[in-house]
């Protein structure tokens, strides 16, 4: 409550809104000016007739939807600028941690990974009426979109407070999330997923949301995470023991199949064993004999064994000849009961024939981990608790070890454009680790200012991106640490030498920062400048922009992942940026001719890019042009 003073006489009209509301609650509506009556609704109750008014339709609408619509499609200039300072292993690793806004990123994404992003988890705002949310404006200049972005002003004035008394709280929320999840479809694999996490104040319009984005029919599930054991009860009600989790796919019908690894739990019940064991691992049994199916006649048939005929109590579960099929590979356990009679059970194998670990079908409901479990995940890194609320480790795993069509996640790339703390990263570091898989990631954050009383910022992190890339490093070092102990020590018990040349864990990632075009506005609105200003653009890039910067916004042009490959090489004395081998050129470097043009030629690249000024004049650029034409006739060759 304020302490300030109103100072203003009563708003009689909000509050017979508020009688009606009580009264009516399905009339009330969100609109750009807030709360209102809907008036046709109202009427309706009024009447015993029906009430003629807008046509209805069985949709999702709030009062910014078409703005956000608009939104998602507007076009970007900006572009993505490499900090390799804050990298790690920024030439060999395969993993991206993005600053800046999600909804530019994600556009800036559309090209290099559209299609290639295997599965999403993201950990939106759950607008509980504490949170913030990303206030969308293209319409500004650079200088407002600086000050907006957190580019320039460490507050970061792009994020406003969103209270559950503001008259477009649910609006402004799902205007938010809008274009994200529409940009974010795009980049799924066909048979990819996403996982969103929630709780009851937006679950029932998230819900809505995707089923509209992804289309109702690529609807999963929705997982009830039990996080709590018990806690205090809200004002009025029952005590919240549970969030959300939405699965959506991008298209169901490319999946046949979703699996999970056995929990702890179900892989303890493997413990017999057999002559199968060194290939196939323990075993469990489970009755053959099956009252829950329907009355089946051809699974009414005796079993003989040791001369005695066995007969199910209804019916077996399999047929005739697959029963004799497992009685001769000893598949089938006879289980002699104390009035002579048998019990028949079959033996289930933790691995298959192929020696490979079995998996299960996931349940809706996880028991666990616990949110406090995500504080201790953090707390292992860093001696403070600098991150309210971050998801548990073990949870994340649980998404992430799932696999569709029962494809190995070896090189799938995971998006998660909520970052926070960088759980998601952490997670993956951690699962790579353990089945020794190379799942990719890609993070992106806001550079969200910490409040100046918080442990964070007193600890030195004046945003999140900085808790997050610092958490990165941390987990990546310990997991490294972590394995290299335990090799040694296995190798000390063995008495062998730990293998040198094993694929080593892939703990590194490249830092880009989202920012303003690398090009001068010339570039992209010559009209609007006349000979004389021209004229201050000799060069159309900006000053203070590197040679990387240029790749970066190249690559995203061309559509190249950003995690590709970058070696840098010398050739006739001019420096050249080879992107995965011969997918790309790019030299900046002035005095380019027609004898560099023979020297990279032999070199048959894909696609080179030189700045204009990098030529002497438009006869040697067309020159070169021409020549590259000549002697590697699959080379595009581009300028900028």
């Amino acid at each position: 409550m304020t302490d300030k003073l109103d100072l203003t006489s009563p708003d009689l009209v909000q509050q017979n809104i508020e009688r009606i509301s009580a009264l009516f609650p399905n009339c009330i509506t969100e609109t750009a000016n807030g709360k209102q009556i809907d008036f046709d609704l109202l009427r309706q109750e009024l009447s015993h007739d029906i009430v003629e008014g807008n046509k209805e339709r069985y949709r999702l609408e709030w009062p910014g939807k078409r703005e956000a619509i608009v939104t998602a499609n507007l076009p970007t200039t900006n572009t993505l600028r490499p900090v390799v300072e804050d990298s790690v292993n920024f030439d060999s690793t395969e993993n991206l941690y993005i600053e800046g806004d999600n909804l530019e990123v994600l556009k800036l994404l559309q090209e290099s990974y559209l299609g290639k992003i295997k599965m999403i988890y993201i950990d939106p705002p759950y607008n509980t009426g504490n949170d913030f949310v990303y206030k969308d404006n293209f319409t500004q200049n650079t200088e407002e979109y600086k000050a907006e972005s957190g580019l320039v002003d460490e507050y970061n004035q792009r994020m406003v407070a969103n209270p559950d008394t503001s008259g477009r709280y649910h609006s402004d929320w799902l205007t938010m999330m809008y274009p994200r999840l529409k940009l974010a479809r795009n980049l799924l694999t066909d048979d990819g997923l996403i996982f969103i996490s929630i709780d009851e104040n937006e679950c029932h319009n998230l819900k809505k949301l995707c089923d509209e984005i992804f289309g109702d029919n690529n609807f999963l599930t929705e997982i009830i995470w039990k996080n709590k054991t018990g806690g205090g009860a809200k004002s009025i009600g029952w005590i919240g023991l549970h969030e959300y989790i939405l699965c959506y796919s991008k298209n169901t019908y490319s999946i046949a199949d979703i699996s999970i690894p056995y929990s702890e739990k179900t892989a303890s019940m493997y413990n017999k064993k057999d002559e199968k064991y060194a290939i196939r691992g323990p075993y469990a049994t489970w009755p053959l004999d099956t009252t829950s199916m329907g009355d089946r006649p051809n699974l009414k048939f005796p079993i003989i064994h040791e001369g005695v005929e066995i007969w199910p109590e209804k019916q077996w579960l399999w047929s005739q000849d697959r029963v004799e099929e497992a009685q001769k590979n000893n598949i089938l356990v006879f289980n002699k009961q104390s009035d002579g009679t048998y019990k028949v059970r079959f033996k289930g194998y933790l691995k298959g024939e192929d020696g490979i670990i079995r998996r299960g079908t996931p349940l809706s409901i996880f028991d666990g981990p616990y949110s406090q479990d995500g504080s201790k995940d953090f707390q292992e890194l860093f001696p403070k608790s600098i991150f309210p609320f971050p998801k548990p480790i073990k949870l994340l795993s649980q998404i992430f070890t799932i696999r569709v069509n029962n494809t190995t996640p070896n090189g799938d790339i995971i998006l998660d454009f909520f970052g926070g703390s960088s759980s998601t990263a952490h997670a993956i570091f951690k699962q790579n680790a353990e089945d020794r898989e190379n799942r990719k990631f890609i993070i992106v954050q806001l550079p969200e200012a910490t409040d100046e009383k918080s442990e964070a910022y007193k600890a030195g992190y004046k945003n999140i991106c900085e808790i997050g890339k610092e958490r990165i490093r941390r987990a990546g070092k310990k997991i490294v640490d972590e394995q290299a102990t335990q090799q040694a020590k296995k190798a000390q018990e063995l008495d062998f030498e730990p293998n040198a040349t094993e694929a080593k864990l892939d703990v590194g990632f490249r830092v880009y920062r989202l920012d303003s075009s690398n090009m001068q506005e010339v570039y992209y609105r010559p009209k609007d400048y006349d000979q004389a200003s021209l004229d201050l653009f000799a060069d159309n890039i900006k000053p203070d922009r590197t040679a990387q910067d240029l790749v970066a916004q190249i690559m995203l042009d061309w559509g190249l992942p950003l995690s590709l490959p970058i070696e840098r090489v010398s050739i006739l004395g001019k420096e050249i940026f080879k992107i995965a081998g011969n997918a790309l050129f790019a030299c900046f470097d002035k005095g380019i001719d027609e004898n560099f043009a023979r020297a990279i030629a032999t070199e048959k690249p894909l696609r080179v890019v030189f700045r204009d000024a990098s030529f002497a004049n438009d006869t040697a650029k067309e020159n070169v042009k021409q020549l590259l034409k000549q002697l590697s006739t699959d080379t595009e060759m581009r300028v900028i």
